[in-house]
């Protein structure tokens, strides 16, 4: 997948591509959905979103409410046959064009898109002006096609990035997955900790999720992928994620204990799939408690992640 970062001086030879319009976080089915109505017999498929996402620049104190990063996003993108991946970095400059700027500025002279596929309820330009209709009329006036894509909906309503943190944020991974059409994954690099862990029979890779939407604090069920280095293929474990209570931590990260793994995962990246919620965080009385605990928890996990969906894989093509 090619990547391109702004609009400014694009290579003549990127021009021409059909592509999805719009902030795809998570990645779920209806981005999905959006995505295949830009597949057109001729033309690269291509996405244009932005980063930072538009609601980060606006409100940059807001809590974090991201489902991706922009790496996994991309990930994501690329393993669904995405071929040109178009980031507008958003910042006064392009939150300050009005709808028909961006229509002709951006899309037609920067890019040089021949499609476009947004959803129905997509806005853009200064102040969310412009809508879906009325950019169909600009790409009439300017020469390339738009499609209006549908909301897509689910068993409980419209399937939406929101409607995923909800999920999330109540501990349910299973809702969310079938949303995304795979299961909800944090990325990221392994970092160095304290090594209680090892010292309790439990090795862990401990993982920062800052600037991520947290989903609900205690134990899950995972499937994970280590990414790169010497150890790299799939494996499946239970991890915690939270503030530590038992240690008086409070920066939220997520720690997994690989099950059946030996072996040194620093400096290596991970791509952890939240599978099935276990139990709420619990402060323990004693260290011997803690570990009758984390046998408990991995047996459970063991017998989750036995009957859980087969959901894609991160090197799924999917």
């Amino acid at each position: 997948m090619q990547e391109v970062t702004g609009w400014k001086c694009v290579d003549p030879a990127l021009r021409g591509a059909s592509v999805a319009l719009g902030n795809f976080d998570g990645v779920h089915l209806g981005h999905q959905s959006v995505i295949n109505l830009a597949r057109r017999p001729g033309a690269p498929l291509g996405v244009v979103t932005f980063e930072p996402h538009p609601r980060e620049f606006f409100a940059p104190q807001a809590p974090p409410f991201r489902l991706m990063n922009a790496e996994a996003r991309s990930n994501r993108l690329a393993r669904l046959g995405v071929e040109r991946l178009f980031t507008l970095p958003f910042g006064p400059d392009l939150a300050g064009l009005s709808a028909e700027a961006f229509a002709a500025e951006v899309l037609h002279d920067g890019l040089g898109v021949s499609h476009v596929v947004v959803g129905e309820d997509f806005c853009f330009g200064k102040g969310r002006a412009g809508t879906a209709p009325m950019l169909a009329d600009m790409g009439r006036q300017m020469g390339f096609d738009v499609t209006i894509a549908p909301l897509l909906g689910g068993a409980s309503g419209a399937v939406s990035s929101t409607a995923i943190r909800a999920a999330l944020t109540e501990g349910r991974p299973a809702d969310a997955a079938r949303m995304l059409g795979h299961w909800h994954r944090i990325d990221g690099a392994v970092m160095h900790g304290e090594k209680r862990g090892r010292e309790l029979g439990y090795p862990t890779a401990n993982m920062s999720i800052e600037g991520l939407h947290p989903p609900r604090f205690g134990v899950y069920a995972v499937k994970l992928d280590v990414l790169n280095g010497p150890h790299q293929g799939a494996y499946a474990g239970v991890a915690s994620l939270g503030v530590r209570p038992m240690f008086g931590e409070n920066r939220p990260n997520l720690e997994t204990f690989i099950f059946d793994f030996t072996g040194d995962l620093y400096g290596t990246s991970l791509s952890v799939a939240l599978v099935a919620f276990l139990r709420g965080e619990v402060k323990f009385e004693s260290l011997e408690a803690l570990i009758a605990q984390m046998d408990r928890d991995s047996a459970e996990a063991r017998a989750a992640l036995a009957k859980a969906p087969d959901w894609p894989r991160v090197g799924a093509s999917r």
